[in-house]
């Protein structure tokens, strides 16, 4: 324990961000950084409780309670406190490879589950996670570490995510001659395309990948497994295969005025300007642009979120996001959604932040359901049509949306952002090899086993268990390796 009074004398505090008004006028990120002492201060607050669910990785009521790769919170917080920052960095990546990952784009469910958080606020978990690794890459602690020796074995990942990246960085530490497949034209996965600059700038996840290739990992981009190679040559060439592609195909929404112009879906709108901003800094203008129009959003998840923040950066005329979820509390409720659970509360995230600075209010409109869209005679969105809902739960358990009479409204708009959310993986490579699939059309691999039907073809990250956090991908693609070494090996050193 750092001191066993820290949680009672000093309070929770967070690096303060830059200006809304001023980060809107670039794609860079926007948190500023704590001093050592401030670091040292708030990991005195972590109180080495006797149980620490801020490391659990469970699934309490649909959300995850705590830190799915287990990350061995307490003890790097002590180190900080005492200033051994080097000891920190190795407790850290003992458990997670890319904590430079998720130190910015984790939501932070170690800290919804802080026991310091039953009374008061919960320690500030993510914010020394990316302070020790930053510090690690300042110091020079980080560096390349191949293995000392080869297996003989060859492994493909398909797919450069989280998951992919993960499951090569382990792979290749068991000794195993690791070829990453990616099919676009940079590696990262949704690291690199959807998630925008200003929440993770690209440099970081390059000079992770540099490290990769330095210790022996091959990347191969620009190449669709099932489509430029078949999935089946893959297969047949390597002595194991890691299917880590994502659950890529996005859900749309059917309704009369669908085809107008102007309505987009919002992976393609994100993805365009992040290409756009790293191939030329926006000047090819080879992407959708915001500016000088009344956007909506339809969606209130965190690629909604994105297309607010980007919609903004493109100097739009107005911004509204719409979500069939009612406005949280402002406070948790202790019935339905008690502590460990993450606390379903209201909070601004730096989108809204953003735009309440800009336009003067929270962006979000709650529990709207879009009825249809409309547009001019030329084929062109002009407005959309919506009504308010109410969520019931009928005496099955199902969630059922009721229509508010009186409550429909008409909203101006010439683009429209699609982001309801992910329907699985594409299919192309399923197909090819006869992978089956879960109800929800997921590939069917058993979590902490990752065997597909076929043989030597595992499966890791969201194309095995649906959208979701970059940090259960992480957890995967490090589980998915430990499994394809014991298939390779007989057995395996890897956690």
């Amino acid at each position: 324990m750092s001191t066993p009074t820290g949680f009672m004398e000093y309070q929770r505090e967070l690096p303060a961000d830059r200006d809304p008004l001023e980060r809107i006028k670039d794609w860079n990120e926007f948190h500023k950084h704590f001093s050592d002492e401030q670091l040292r201060t708030q990991g005195a607050r972590c109180m080495d409780c006797g149980t620490p669910y801020c490391h659990t990785g469970m699934e309490l009521a649909g959300t995850v309670s705590g830190c799915p790769v287990n990350n061995l919170i307490p003890e790097w917080n002590n180190l900080i406190y005492r200033g051994l920052w080097r000891e920190a960095l190795e407790r850290l990546h003992k458990t997670n490879n890319f904590p430079e990952f998720t130190g910015r784009v984790c939501p932070a469910p170690c800290e919804g589950s802080c026991t310091v958080g039953l009374i008061g606020e919960p320690v500030t978990i993510k914010t020394i996670e990316q302070a020790i690794i930053e510090r690690g890459f300042q110091e020079g602690w980080v560096v390349a570490q191949p293995p000392k020796a080869r297996t003989g074995k060859r492994v493909a990942v398909v797919g450069s995510g989280p998951a992919g990246m993960a499951a090569a960085a382990q792979l290749n530490k068991a000794g195993h001659s690791v070829t990453v497949y990616e099919r676009d034209d940079r590696i990262g996965g949704l690291l690199t395309y959807g998630i925008p600059t200003m929440k993770l700038e690209k440099d970081v996840v390059q000079r992770r990948v540099d490290l990769l290739v330095q210790e022996g990992v091959e990347f191969i981009t620009g190449t669709e497994i099932g489509k430029d190679i078949p999935a089946s040559e893959l297969v047949e060439k390597y002595d194991a295969v890691v299917m880590c592609v994502g659950a890529t195909k996005a859900r749309n929404v059917e309704m009369e005025g669908r085809s107008l112009n102007g309505i987009h879906m919002a992976m393609d709108y994100l993805n365009g300007t992040i290409k756009s901003y790293l191939d030329s800094g926006l000047q090819d203008d080879n992407y959708i642009s915001a500016k000088d129009k009344d956007v909506i959003v339809i969606g209130g998840g965190d690629t909604g979120t994105d297309c607010v923040a980007t919609a903004l950066r493109h100097g739009c005329k107005s911004v509204t996001q719409f979500g069939t979820h009612a406005k949280a509390p402002l406070e948790r409720d202790q019935v339905s959604n008690p502590w460990p659970q993450f606390p379903n509360v209201y909070t601004l995230d730096y989108a809204q932040e953003e735009a309440k600075a800009l336009y003067g209010e929270d962006p979000r409109a709650f529990s709207v359901l879009t009825k249809k869209f409309v547009g001019d005679e030329n084929g062109n969105l002009k407005e959309l049509h919506t009504v308010q809902i109410q969520r019931v739960v009928d005496e099955t358990g199902r969630k059922i949306y009721n229509e508010i009479p009186g409550t429909e409204k008409v909203w101006p708009a010439d683009l429209v952002l699609i982001a309801v959310g992910f329907e699985g993986p594409e299919t192309t490579i399923i197909e090819q090899l006869g992978l089956e699939q879960d109800r929800r059309s997921n590939v069917k691999a058993a979590y902490g086993d990752y065997r597909t039907n076929v043989d030597k073809v595992f499966a890791a990250g969201d194309m095995r268990r649906g959208q979701s956090l970059v940090v259960w991908a992480i957890n995967e693609g490090r589980e998915a390796a430990r499994e394809v070494d014991k298939y390779l090996m007989g057995s395996s050193m890897l956690p």
